[in-house]
């Protein structure tokens, strides 16, 4: 087998495991493996990031700053979109499939010790995203990296990431989501979260509800953290549309950085920037030294998004954007009104089961002018009839369609149908991968008749 097939084949292994979805409170599970390994993850400095919201955007920026400093980076993320060496990146690319490999013959030896460890207790064997982690923090110290920026992938205490010990602990809008798993409160959301909070660590935290940031200050404290929150030591001064993205202005918790082109569309993203340049202050400079000029400018502009308001399509114009939760919905929404101008939206639409779909729905009701809905490919995925009943008893009529591929055309073929209408795809980042992959086989830059 050549790398990317024995790569693949690393996958296939993943994915015989318990599934991504399947979560415990039980991190010290995947500590015994790291054990093992002689625990890679505290070869390099962390920089962990959970929230609700605008953590992969967020992870993205950070990385582009700190690899702008001239420091190795490793990244890890998830879902992916298109294939699974997208969730470790090394100075900004995914993982080679060599060093996938590589790692994962590190790794394998010890795996079946750890499993029988657990079986004979009666627990289950290490899960899909246990393995993952392990994974890319093994990638990392290989690297080697300087930083990982790591983002959590459910909560926070219990989550598989939380093995490592973030130097700086950053956090996104928290909001409703998961509540079966992390609690049906912000304050208890908040509380899960909190775990990755590590004694003498620093705190930078968007803005958050009242429950939330109490109970954010509170871990801080007793964790003896500093703690930055967005509003108070730092913040989005100021935003504007630009061709490609937007100017923002920041006042960091160092210095004030005026007129930085950043190549993200929405004023979410604009947040998401202040954010990351907070974070990369705490980072490098404990707060207290302003980021060069040249060294901001050149992280911003090298800054991507995958699936979060890309324009995948021309002629006519189709964006993607991964928003598979009332919050991401609600900052959809806002974008498209903000960033585009355009009459109609045509709204293609496809949600996995386990969300709020009728939040979602109800965030994106008013932007949407026609409805095609479809389901993603996932065994997880809301049946298209169910979703356009939902939308119907809301009085809004949607045409079904059995997959995204027909979805899609319908909806191309209604955008160039008129002036001033687009297309945006949405809903779950399963729709965004699989939409993403379709624009390219089909290369959706003439009309949909070309």
């Amino acid at each position: 087998m050549n790398d990317r097939e024995r790569a693949d084949a690393v996958y296939d292994i993943l994915l015989a495991r318990q599934g991504e979805q399947w979560v415990q409170p039980r991190i010290e599970r995947t500590q015994k493996l790291l054990d093992y390994l002689d625990n890679p993850q505290r070869t390099y400095r962390v920089v962990h990031i959970t929230g609700t919201n605008g953590k992969t955007s967020t992870s993205r920026i950070v990385e582009s700053l700190i690899r702008a400093h001239g420091l190795r980076t490793g990244m890890f993320t998830s879902p992916h979109l298109e294939r699974f060496t997208e969730r470790i990146l090394i100075d900004g690319e995914p993982v080679t499939d060599a060093a996938l490999v590589a790692a994962w013959d590190e790794i394998a030896p010890f795996i079946d010790l750890v499993d029988a460890d657990l079986t004979g207790s009666g627990d289950a064997e290490l899960t899909f995203f246990e393995l993952l982690t392990v994974l890319a923090f093994v990638v990392c110290a290989d690297a080697p990296v300087d930083v990982l920026v790591l983002e959590v992938g459910m909560g926070g205490s219990w989550d598989s990431t939380n093995t490592a010990d973030g130097d700086v602990a950053v956090f996104a809008p928290i909001d409703l989501d998961h509540a079966a798993r992390l609690g049906d409160t912000i304050e208890q959301i908040a509380t899960v979260k909190a775990g990755i909070i590590k004694e003498g660590a620093a705190v930078v935290t968007a803005r958050q509800a009242p429950a939330a940031e109490a109970v954010l200050r509170g871990q801080a404290g007793r964790r003896d953290a500093t703690f930055a929150i967005e509003g108070e030591q730092f913040a989005l001064q100021q935003s504007a549309l630009a061709v490609g993205g937007q100017l923002i202005s920041v006042r960091g918790m160092a210095g004030e950085y005026p007129d930085l082109y950043l190549p993200l569309y929405g004023s979410h993203q604009g947040f998401n920037a202040a954010l990351a340049i907070a974070t990369v202050e705490a980072l490098i400079g404990g707060g207290q030294l302003p980021i060069a000029t040249d060294v901001l400018v050149d992280g911003l502009s090298s800054v991507t998004s995958p699936g979060r308001l890309q324009l995948i399509g021309t002629n006519p114009t189709v964006l993607v954007d991964a928003a598979h939760n009332p919050h991401g919905a609600r900052a959809l929404a806002q974008a498209l009104g903000e960033s585009f101008d355009f009459d109609e939206w045509g709204l293609v639409l496809g949600i996995l089961s386990d969300k709020d779909a009728d939040g979602i729905v109800s965030e994106l009701s008013e932007v949407a002018t026609e409805i095609f809905v479809t389901a993603p490919d996932s065994d997880r995925a809301t049946d298209a009839d169910a979703l356009a009943d939902l939308l119907e008893a809301r009085g809004l009529p949607a045409a079904v369609f059995p997959e995204l591929e027909s979805a899609a055309e319908a909806a191309r073929s209604w955008a160039a149908a008129a002036p001033r209408r687009a297309v945006i795809i949405t809903g779950s980042v399963v729709l965004a991968g699989e939409a993403i992959t379709l624009s390219a086989q089909n290369e959706w830059k003439a009309g949909p008749d070309a």
